[in-house]
């Protein structure tokens, strides 16, 4: 009978946040695969865990999972951490779950701490719609293709950042989007925890005078909707007809469609829509 995967969630800061749950299914299972086998093992003695451990990481993900997998067919179960937090967030562990699934191999989550949850709560922002950005990717055409994207999301976006991009980061998300309003958490359950609400002019002025220290996660308000309505109004009036379609189609919508939403931007009928355009 085949093993079972364990997604175990590990403290972001505060050893206190680790669950008894957690630290029961460590101890129980036959290998512990984790993101950095130094740092885990400090985490282990802490909780007196003493399964043997394997690394997983960004650089083996696919080859070492397919070894894992073959473990967990022989009937091992595996323990899976991060260096922090829940596995599979902005970490390989999706990669491990993904095969598992396809291999038909039993997948569980131990839920526990999650630093973009954990900023969000303390964002002051809105928490009823968001989206997970994670970190920005390193290619430079890619990123710029993200932070456009990003500057019409009108739910509030987490993102993550290190301090040595930090600045980078705010300039390229203050020209993009313009002056929002964000929160920056450092530190998150330590003792020097740092929640800063503020604007992205604000701290991008704050951390080039100071140098940043830590990770951080950024929590970014979206774009107010009524105000993306008023531009897009704004847009359609200075489109032609043709154009206007083209807008809708080009976002999957079909024809017929298309001509409904555009008479209901104009404020005219769908028949007068489909005049101009076919009875030219």
């Amino acid at each position: 009978m085949a093993g079972m995967l364990y997604l175990c969630a590990t403290p972001i800061g505060n050893l206190q946040d680790m669950t008894p749950r957690v630290i029961a299914a460590l101890k129980q299972a036959d290998i512990i695969a984790a993101e950095d086998t130094r740092n885990s093992r400090k985490l282990l003695a802490a909780f007196d865990i003493h399964t043997p451990m394997t690394s997983y990481h960004e650089y083996n993900k696919v080859e070492k999972a397919e070894q894992l997998i073959v473990r967990l067919q022989e009937g091992k179960d595996i323990a899976l951490i991060t260096d922090a937090g829940t596995p599979a967030i902005s970490d390989p562990g999706e990669v491990l779950v993904r095969m598992c699934q396809e291999a038909g191999i039993v997948v569980t989550s131990l839920p526990g701490p999650a630093a973009c949850i954990t900023a969000l709560t303390l964002s002051g922002l809105s928490t009823r719609r968001f989206c997970f950005e994670g970190f920005l990717p390193a290619d430079k055409k890619e990123r710029k293709e993200i932070v456009k994207e990003l500057r019409e999301e009108t739910r509030t976006m987490i993102l993550y950042e290190a301090p040595h991009h930090l600045v980078k980061t705010l300039a390229e998300l203050l020209e993009a989007l313009g002056n929002r309003k964000i929160t920056l958490c450092r530190e998150l359950t330590k003792k020097f925890e740092t929640i800063l609400p503020t604007t992205l002019e604000a701290a991008l002025q704050k951390y080039e005078e100071e140098e940043p220290r830590g990770e951080y996660v950024l929590v970014l308000a979206g774009k107010n909707r009524e105000e993306k309505k008023q531009e897009e109004i704004a847009a359609w009036k200075t489109m032609e007809l043709e154009e206007h379609m083209a807008f809708y189609e080009e976002r999957g919508m079909d024809t017929k469609t298309a001509m409904k939403q555009v008479a209901k931007d104009r404020g005219v009928g769908k028949r007068e829509i489909y005049e101009q355009l076919y009875k030219k």
